[in-house]
């Protein structure tokens, strides 16, 4: 296990030193009302007084019940500024002019909210002089699963090389709230869904094949092909260049 007090203060360095490079006034972050946002806003909160919490509701029932009630308190237990911008009915306009010219298939659909809550971000970012702060987890970013130009998107990551098991172990350490760590992690792109459903494995599974490099045959084949599959996720877009020109 970490020694998560030396985690935490390696972290509030890292979150300084990036906002005081970048001449900012603080942080921003998607405050979802799951483990990886709220360790974020804890760390942000930690290194950087002026960090504000968005709640951006996009047409999930989860989004506007459990999940914004432990956002909310997230905010309230530790003093994190957090304001709701309401994306339901932004998605819903972009659905209704795309439907007049294409079928959308159901992933460009779910794929939606995490590219608008990434607008979002920006738009407060740029509007308050804030960076953002992403909250993938290094477990997701393996898998690939996160949205490109979506949850991708961010300034500064200060939780990219912790495993989901370890975020929970940062959390327990942090005594955050109990709601966030009996949670079902969830990207909640839509109604019911839950990381390890749509995974296929569960991330005792993943995180134990990414600590030690070993798991079950099978496990490691899905994890790897899942890997292999989402590369251009990881990695900046294809440019051209011109072999001849040096």
């Amino acid at each position: 296990m970490r020694d998560y007090a030396l985690e935490r203060d390696k972290r509030v360095a890292f979150i300084r030193e990036a906002v005081k490079k970048a001449g900012a006034s603080g942080i921003v972050f998607g405050s979802s009302g799951g483990k990886d946002s709220a360790l974020v806003g804890i760390l942000c909160k930690l290194a950087c007084d002026n960090t504000v919490g968005v709640i951006m509701p996009c047409q999930s029932r989860r989004n506007y019940e459990e999940d914004t009630v432990d956002a909310l308190e997230l905010g309230r237990q530790y003093n994190i500024r957090t304001i709701t911008i309401d994306l339901s009915p932004v998605k819903q306009a972009l659905v209704d002019e795309a439907s007049k010219e294409i079928q959308p298939s159901p992933m460009a659909l779910a794929n939606i909210g995490p590219r608008l809550r990434m607008t979002t971000l920006y738009t407060v970012a740029a509007s308050e002089n804030l960076l953002v702060a992403g909250t993938g987890n290094r477990s997701e970013i393996y898998m690939g699963y996160f949205t490109k130009y979506g949850d991708g998107g961010y300034d500064i990551n200060p939780i990219a090389d912790l495993t989901a098991t370890e975020v929970f172990e940062f959390l327990r350490f942090l005594n955050a709230p109990e709601a966030f760590l009996t949670k079902a992690p969830s990207a909640a792109l839509f109604e019911g869904q839950t990381d390890e459903q749509e995974m296929g494995l569960t991330y005792d599974e993943l995180d134990g094949y990414i600590l030690t490099g070993e798991g079950q045959p099978e496990v490691i084949a899905k994890i790897e092909s899942a890997h292999a599959k989402t590369e251009h996720k990881r990695r900046p877009a294809l440019i051209y260049t011109d072999p001849e020109t040096k």
